[in-house]
C-alpha cells in the first residue's frame, strides 16, 4: 500500500473512484448526479489544495482518497460550492436531484417551523480544519483509512492547526466507530440532513472534533 499526496495524472482515476468508494453508506450518493457531487466535494480539494489530498493505492490502483482542508478560508464555503453546482449542472431541472432538492426544502421550512436545529457547515476556531474521507469496499480492513487519516492528521500537527472537524452521518455507525478510534470525539446536536434518505429514513448529521 502506498499513501501521497494527489497528481495531476491521479485525476481520471480518482474522479472514477470517487462515484464508487461511498458505496454501501447511507450518503452513498446524495442526490445521485456523482459529476455535481465532486463539484462540491472533490473537485475544489484537487484544484486549490492538492498537497490536502492524499490517496491510497493498493496493488497499483486507488482504492480511497481523503480532500482535507487546513483552514475554511482556503475554499469558498459549502454553501457556495452546492450554490454553483446547482446553477451549472441544472440539477433543478434533472428528475432525481429536483426531488432531493424539493424535499430538501420542505424538511428546511418544517424544521424552521418546530424551531428544529438544522445540518451545516461547522465554523468555529477550535477545529478549523474539516475532511472528507471515502474508502472502496476492497480496500476497507485493510487499513487503507487508517492510513490516510494518520498521514492527514500528521500534516496538521507539521502546520499547527489547533484542531479538525468532520461531518458524517450519525446512522453510518462503522464511521463513526473509526472516527473515535483516530481520536475524534462527537460535538454538538445531530440534526437531520434536508432531503437525505437512506432505506426510506431519515439521516441526522453528526459531528466531531478533533485537537492534537
Amino acid at each position: 500500500m502506498e499513501i501521497r499526496t494527489v497528481t495531476e495524472q491521479d485525476r481520471d482515476e480518482l474522479r472514477a473512484l470517487f462515484t464508487r468508494a461511498g458505496e454501501g453508506s447511507p450518503t452513498e450518493s446524495l442526490w445521485g448526479h456523482p459529476e455535481s457531487e465532486a463539484a462540491i466535494y472533490l473537485d475544489p480539494y484537487f484544484e486549490l489544495l492538492p498537497d490536502s489530498l492524499f490517496v491510497a493505492v493498493i496493488d497499483g490502483s486507488m482504492a480511497g482518497y481523503l480532500t482535507g482542508c487546513p483552514d475554511g478560508s482556503l475554499l469558498p464555503s459549502e454553501n457556495e460550492r452546492m450554490s454553483r453546482a446547482i446553477s451549472r449542472h441544472r440539477l433543478v431541472v434533472r428528475p432525481g436531484p429536483a426531488r432531493f432538492f424539493g424535499r430538501a426544502m420542505l424538511d428546511s421550512m418544517r424544521a424552521a417551523i418546530r424551531r428544529e436545529p438544522t445540518a451545516g457547515e461547522l465554523d468555529d476556531p477550535r477545529w478549523p480544519a474539516h475532511l472528507h474521507i471515502n474508502v472502496e469496499l476492497r480496500a476497507r480492513g485493510t487499513g487503507a483509512a487508517d492510513a490516510l487519516m494518520t498521514a492527514w492528521l500528521d500534516r496538521l500537527r507539521e502546520l499547527g492547526s489547533p484542531g479538525c472537524h468532520l461531518q458524517t452521518a450519525s446512522e453510518n455507525t462503522r464511521a463513526v466507530r473509526f472516527f473515535t478510534r483516530m481520536g475524534f470525539v462527537p460535538h454538538g446536536p445531530t440534526p437531520a440532513i434536508p432531503g437525505l434518505r437512506h432505506a426510506g429514513k431519515r439521516v441526522h448529521q453528526q459531528t466531531m472534533v478533533w485537537a492534537p
